[in-house]
């Protein structure tokens, strides 16, 4: 009976184990990820609109129809990206993640408390290459730390009823993704 029953729990565990190291793996070895699907739609350093959502055709799984939303893939081995992104009448947010899916920052327009919302996204070495800016506070000047050097930048705007979805596509075209001139190193 004690035999029956360790052999229970040794399988219960392997099985546990090989579960957890599967789930954790397969975001790594998934072929078509987000990054690998938006890829043949969109440019490196630039805001590529999504189409509409529909229920057939939607370049990522469970996106919301409610939403008009831009993508931007970016690449910071060519220096840190501007991120300029017009808040639309009901809600906006904007997510980062890294090369596999992993997100590392979130704002959105109640939180940036303006009419844009506007940023810089570097790696960590080319923020340690900045020069000090005293005049430069962290209120006028937001800066992301990305941790790996490529990614996706998602913006989403919400259209509250299907009227107000022209003024959210509007929103997400006026946004703009673009490498910086390269900071000055510090001295």
């Amino acid at each position: 009976m004690i035999r029956l029953i360790a052999t229970i729990i040794a399988g219960l565990v392997l099985g546990g184990i090989v579960h957890l190291v599967s789930v954790l793996a397969l975001p790594r070895i998934a072929g078509q990820d987000a990054y690998a699907r938006l890829a043949p739609i969109t440019r490196v350093n630039a805001v590529t609109e999504l189409p509409p959502i529909t229920p057939d055709k939607s370049p990522l799984p469970f996106l919301d129809p409610a939403f008009a939303m831009a993508v931007c893939r970016y690449d910071l081995s060519n220096g840190p990206i501007k991120l300029t992104v017009p808040v639309s009448q009901a809600y906006t947010a904007v997510s980062f993640y890294t090369r596999h899916e992993v997100a590392y920052y979130a704002i959105n327009d109640r939180s940036a408390g303006r009419k844009v919302i506007e940023l810089d996204l570097m790696t960590a070495a080319q923020h340690a290459e900045m020069p000090e800016e005293e005049d430069v506070t962290a209120a006028d000047r937001l800066i992301i730390d990305s941790p790996t050097p490529t990614g996706l930048i998602v913006m989403k705007a919400l259209a509250s009823e299907p009227g107000l979805m022209p003024q959210a596509r509007a929103a997400m075209q006026a946004a703009t993704c673009k490498v910086q001139a390269e900071p000055q190193a510090k001295s």
